[in-house]
């Protein structure tokens, strides 16, 4: 390859599942004319982080996994170097593609105990098979950061937890169950995410740590990930003025962040990754087409994601660049082809047929990490709290955000028949109708599925909903189910008065059946609060 050739390599535009045609052959043409090194999958304009934000509907498409395996055959068949296809799934491919098996969140994982870690080294590893069934090689995931800002409205749920020596063990976990089936893996978002309160795919989060204290926090995960030869290592778009002179420059751009802490520092030789080009933080810097992909490439990311100006940044990098900088960023890149097993003549393309995932294996293991995770917060022995109210028939149970059909209630009704009352939207109007039927029960078994896993307005829990709980804590005996992100605990006010609170931070069926079994026969929760909720 020509050294121009070398650095089309280091580009992996974004590419769409539902695109247009017209937007198809032009990924085509890029793919042909610049021999670029990968693509990374999203499932629509329209859901990429940062037109997400702005409300654009997404819509969905039940054909999306047929038509992922497709265009991956078709962009495969384009390239003369085969491509390392790329996608972010943290919780499966479910993330992007509909119909498809989904994990846990991390935050769920995170509540595991340590001795259950190997349950997220085998979420890794079914991820990894399912990734490979449809002909990708490499997931940006999982993160490495330390979930220690509870405001935090991009991390959150995507993160292990707060502690970091957990975060670092159950990040290792899920890295070596995707290497065992063939998938790299990746740490992201160095120098660390955890502790900010700004979305950078709509601006950019300023953290005010010193070296000292990353050191001991923030880095710790990504320290233990470069002992142990991960993949590779994204750069979050995120500034940390003390390891830049004071100044508010994105990691994505800054030379000291990468080359001087990461490489010399820390002595990783590994890939490097930029976080997503498009995202606001970073994409508006620059006038000019390709300055931006030169910045990332010459503050020392390998690999620019979702670059948006290709044929301008590979000339600004042909132009700008050291020979001896564009084959050590290739070199890298390479041995990541090598180890997917791609270069060497085996390129496995996707079977066009269709073909099922394998759903129960999947639903057994979310059971498993059901069982292991839930948390009981607060215990007034609320079970027997419930068969009391039962005998005496002032016993209700109520679902806010979801139907009275739901797995929880179905799963209860046998042994608690009693009246089943529901709130998914309305405001006062429904909930004023609500409290006058709830006025003769005395005790509630309450289940909240949290509408929203970010924390932006309240977790779109209604300000109505949340006076209701509040009240119905105060004046009835309540018990508690929370489906959902933890974090959901904070807003809600009168908490200390329930008897009762479990935290389940899942709805699927399997997590909904393990509740219900929870309550009806008072087994003991194994689970811990991945993170420190305030208000209980």
């Amino acid at each position: 390859m020509t050294l121009e050739q070398k650095i089309g390599q280091f580009f992996f535009p974004a590419v769409f599942i539902n695109d247009t045609e017209e937007n198809i052959q032009a990924t085509e043409r890029l793919i042909r004319e610049h021999n670029i090194g990968g693509l990374t999958f999203f499932h629509s304009r329209a859901s990429a982080a940062t037109n997400y934000e702005t409300k654009k509907k997404v819509v969905l498409n039940d054909a999306s996994f047929q038509r992922l395996k497709d265009l991956i055959v078709r962009y495969q068949n384009c390239a003369t170097i085969p491509l390392l296809m790329s996608i972010d799934a943290e919780w499966g491919l479910a993330m992007r593609v509909e119909k498809t098996p989904q994990y846990p969140y991390a935050i769920t994982l995170g509540a595991l105990p340590n001795s259950e870690k190997h349950l997220v080294y085998e979420v890794g590893k079914l991820i990894g098979l399912d990734l490979k069934s449809v002909g990708i090689h490499y997931n940006l995931a999982p993160l490495a950061d330390i979930n220690n800002n509870p405001n935090n409205p991009v991390i959150g749920y995507r993160s292990f937890g707060e502690n970091k020596e957990k975060v670092a063990d159950f990040a290792l976990e899920y890295l070596k169950g995707m290497n065992e089936v063939g998938i790299l893996g990746c740490l992201k978002h160095f120098p660390g995410h955890g502790n900010t309160n700004v979305d950078s795919h709509l601006g950019l989060p300023v953290l005010g740590e010193t070296l000292k204290e990353l050191l001991a926090n923030e880095l710790v995960p990504f320290i233990k990930g470069i002992e142990n030869n991960v993949d590779s290592i994204m750069i979050g778009h995120l500034a940390v003025p003390a390891l830049n002179d004071g100044k508010d420059t994105s990691a994505t751009l800054s030379k000291s962040v990468i080359e001087t802490l990461l490489r010399k520092q820390l002595g990783y030789d590994g890939l490097v990754i930029s976080d997503a080009l498009n995202m606001h933080s970073v994409s508006k810097l620059y006038e000019k087409k390709g300055q931006l992909e030169w910045e990332a490439f010459n503050a020392g990311n390998d690999v620019l994601c979702f670059a948006e100006n290709v044929p301008e940044g590979i000339q600004e990098i042909l132009k700008n660049a050291t020979p001896e900088r564009i084959e050590g960023s290739f070199n890298r890149l390479w041995k990541c082809k090598q180890k997917a097993g791609i270069v060497d003549g085996k390129l496995n393309l996707p079977k066009l047929s269709k073909s099922d995932f394998d759903f129960e294996t999947t639903s057994v293991l979310n059971r498993k990490i059901a069982q292991n995770c839930i948390t009981k917060i607060k215990d007034n022995h609320n079970t027997v709290t419930v068969f009391d109210a039962k005998n005496r028939e002032d016993l209700a149970k109520i679902s806010f955000y979801k139907n009275t059909d739901n797995s929880f209630f179905k799963n209860l009704s046998a042994a608690l028949p009693s009246p089943e009352f529901s709130y998914e939207t309305g405001g006062d109007a429904v909930i004023n109708e609500l409290e006058k039927k709830l006025n003769k029960f005395d005790t509630l078994v309450i289940s909240l599925f949290v509408p929203k896993a970010k924390p932006l307005n309240g977790f779109d829990i209604e300000d109505s909903v949340l006076q209701f709980l509040g009240t119905l804590f105060q004046t009835k005996k309540c018990v508690l189910y929370v489906f959902g992100n933890p974090y959901a605990l904070q807003v809600i006010p009168n908490l200390k008065h329930a008897l009762g609170i479990i935290q389940i931070y899942q709805d699927f069926t399997e997590f909904q059946e393990t509740a219900a079994e929870q309550l009806l026969e008072n087994t003991h929760c194994k689970g811990t609060l991945p993170v420190a909720v305030t208000g209980l």
